[in-house]
């Protein structure tokens, strides 16, 4: 286990996360003889709807009507408020007027520098709608049906009790218009709204995986980047919640999107912590899918390249397709199903996923308490609303409860381990200090794999301190790895103080850390929950991903271990912290040759005046049966829209050396990129096994940046 420092700074920078924090309950001050008391106390916000057997809204409740409980103890309710909302319809707006007012006020800015941040003012019987259009995830013509159908309900079916406001996320998350009644200003703000921007990083919903190509030739494959653009959607839903929750009015997010797609190693702690955050914020998600009903070719559309092999005959093309579109609703409806909203998924008509946000939030009671449970431990806390008169017969909703606030501040070292403990098993997860995580497998015996986990940690987020002629970082990590039956198979715990000279101190902003462990694990379906803390501030994050270790024994096709990408190796000894220096340890670590170690690029984030490292393994090769030999040649082709820009020199090996590990045939490339234009690639290695017949061509997607001036 080992920390690295990185040459690049290739994490986005919207991964940039925030912890929740509370003041303690008291605090004791003493100045002489005088002594104070200082209280400050959390006030629990619930907004519960009732409804009759009708389903119309009841609004003559009053607070003496009402009991509400906290994980089974009463609460004493301090705040009682009806929210009485008018679904009465706007009259028509008259489109000539407002086309002459635009044209008179000529072009105006609408960057949200000029728009005052969100304060906490009160908003009495009125409708919060917030509007939040995910630029990133929709291509331009999606943006065009997101935005016409935001200024059809302006138009024809906002009501006298709605508050729109409008948000939009494109590299980074803006409010470009807070809170307003004012029809015409919205209108005005959405029409003089660019489109266009972030449409370059919409997700590509079909890849060559998932049509399942069998041609042996290469088809483009982006779904690499989902990992990464999925925290950056997710992320900044997170943000907006947390700004939606100083009011403390129940608020109805709709969200504008073409599917959020979540394939490959991704940090499921996030999507976690986006609904958390909401929920917290009395704040329900209302998904869109701006494709609205797709009715796609078998083949694919004019979009997409033509399919190749024989999917589009077996119908594997059209599962994959299928199942790709699938999986890009199932956020959206995630998201919908574990806030209290609606998705609207399927649907041409946009404007209905607004309506149905206006429609739910109806006449509402806002009940506030002070809870009795002081304890910031980040456990769940359960609410129940309950009507003394049961012949009311009233259908009460609201939601079910809500994670309590956690304090990470310096402990003992035995408060700090139980408290690394604990938070590893918060249903709530941690998302301060951002990780990108990668898990690689290569087989050690015919049944058991060694599984190389990488850490990667933005150098921005650890905090250094000055000890005799080094600075200093202390960084702890712990993960547990659970099976498919949820048994823990395996974990990981290290303390490791990072040892910097005052040069790259100085630089560390610029660069990352990189944390690398192993475990041994049979073939199977695993879960790993990992938990990184930096000591100095207390700052921790927490990554979440399944992974598969596959039966290569039980493979009919060549078998082959993880394709690691890198652009740094380093001597074994430089790394700059350390909690494992066993010498037997680090000698049967598939990526270190020679006391050299490849250190994996987890983000496949490259600049042209850098070296492509490639390296993988394949088992048990077919050996010719006369010289008892293998036959094996491989060679690394970096592709732009399916045409070659780049091949690597062709290896053959024609012998099996390692001694320690028989049958292991290790591939190991350098490809220099200064010849590269900047872009996004996919590196494909081409395998063959020439004695058994066989192939496999692995891919990954990667991008390659300018170099650095």
């Amino acid at each position: 286990m080992k920390i690295t420092v990185g040459q690049v700074p290739d994490l986005p920078k919207s991964a940039n996360f925030k912890l929740f924090r509370l003041l303690p309950l008291m605090a004791l001050t003493l100045f002489a003889q005088d002594i104070t008391f200082r209280v400050e106390s959390k006030l629990v916000v619930v907004n519960v709807a009732v409804r009759d057997k009708a389903g119309n809204p009841v609004t003559d409740l009053k607070k003496e009507d009402f009991e509400l409980f906290e994980d089974g103890k009463s609460q004493s309710i301090g705040v009682f408020e009806l929210q009485k909302l008018s679904s009465d319809v706007l009259a028509p707006v008259n489109m000539v007027e407002i086309e002459k007012t635009l044209k008179e006020r000529g072009p105006q800015p609408t960057t949200p520098q000029a728009v005052p941040t969100f304060s906490p003012i009160r908003h009495q019987d009125r409708r919060l709608l917030a509007l939040f259009f995910d630029f990133s995830s929709m291509q331009q013509g999606d943006q065009v049906r997101a935005k016409d159908s935001a200024i059809k309900f302006l138009e024809t079916q906002m009501t006298s009790s709605d508050m729109v406001s409008i948000m939009t996320f494109a590299n980074k998350f803006q409010v470009i218009e807070d809170f307003t009644d004012d029809r015409e200003r919205l209108l005005t703000t959405l029409r003089r709204m660019s489109l266009g921007e972030g449409a370059e990083l919409a997700d590509t919903a079909a890849t060559a995986a998932d049509e399942g190509d069998d041609s042996g030739t290469f088809a483009a494959d982006d779904t690499e980047f989902n990992i990464f653009n999925t925290d950056r959607k997710l992320s900044a839903l997170e943000d907006a919640a947390k700004k939606l929750g100083a009011f403390p009015e129940k608020k109805a997010l709709v969200y504008f999107s073409s599917g959020v797609s979540r394939t490959g190693i991704e940090n499921e702690s996030q999507l976690k912590a986006t609904v958390n955050a909401a929920i917290r914020a009395n704040v329900a998600f209302y998904p869109v899918d701006a494709r609205g009903l797709v009715a796609a070719a078998p083949g694919g559309d004019a979009s997409v390249a033509s399919p190749r092999g024989t999917g589009v005959f077996t119908g594997s093309t059209q599962r994959g397709r299928a199942s790709s579109f699938n999986g890009s609703q199932d956020t959206l409806y995630t998201l919908a199903a574990d806030t209290g909203g609606k998705a609207l998924l399927d649907s041409n008509d946009l404007t209905m996923g607004i309506r149905n946000a206006q429609n739910d939030v109806s006449s509402y009671y806002i009940l506030g308490y002070y809870s009795t449970n002081a304890a910031q431990d980040g456990k769940f806390r359960k609410i129940q609303v309950k009507l003394k008169n049961p012949q009311l017969q009233a259908k009460l909703d609201y939601r079910a409860g809500y994670y309590a606030e956690k304090t990470f501040q310096k402990f003992t070292s035995s408060d700090k381990e139980r408290q690394l403990e604990e938070a590893l098993t918060l249903g709530d997860p941690v998302s301060e200090l951002p990780l990108a995580l990668e898990v690689d497998y290569f087989r050690v015996a015919k049944d058991r794999y060694f599984i190389p986990i990488s850490v990667k940690i933005p150098g921005s987020s650890v905090g250094l301190t000055k000890r005799g002629g080094n600075q200093t970082a202390q960084l702890d990590f712990i993960g547990q790895v659970t099976d498919s039956a949820g048994r823990q198979v395996g974990g990981v715990r290290d303390q490791i103080t990072v040892k910097l000279n005052d040069a790259d101190a100085a630089k560390i902003g610029q660069r990352h850390l990189q944390y690398d462990a192993g475990l041994t694990l049979a073939p199977g379906n695993y879960s790993l929950r990992f938990l990184a803390r930096e000591n100095l501030s207390g700052k921790m994050g927490t990554f979440e991903s399944k992974f598969t270790v596959p039966d290569l024994s039980k493979s009919g096709t060549l078998r082959m271990s993880s394709v690691v990408l890198s652009s740094q190796k380093e001597a074994v000894k430089d790394a700059v912290g350390s909690a494992d220096n066993n010498k037997k340890t680090v000698a049967g670590h598939p990526l270190v040759q020679n006391g050299q170690k490849t250190i994996p690029s987890i983000t496949r984030v490259f600049r042209k005046d850098q070296t492509l490292f490639v390296y993988f393994e394949v088992y048990d090769p077919t050996l010719d049966p006369d010289r008892k030999l293998p036959s094996l040649s491989a060679e690394i082709d970096l592709l732009s829209g399916g045409r070659k820009a780049l091949a690597s020199q062709p290896v053959r090996i024609n012998r099996l050396d390692n001694v320690s590990r028989p049958g292991v045939a290790a591939f190991n490339f350098q490809i220099p990129l200064n010849r590269l234009p900047a872009g996004s690639y996919v590196s494909q290695a081409n395998v063959i096994d020439e004695t058994g017949k066989k192939f496999s061509f692995p891919r990954n997607s990667i991008v390659v940046l300018p170099q650095l001036m």
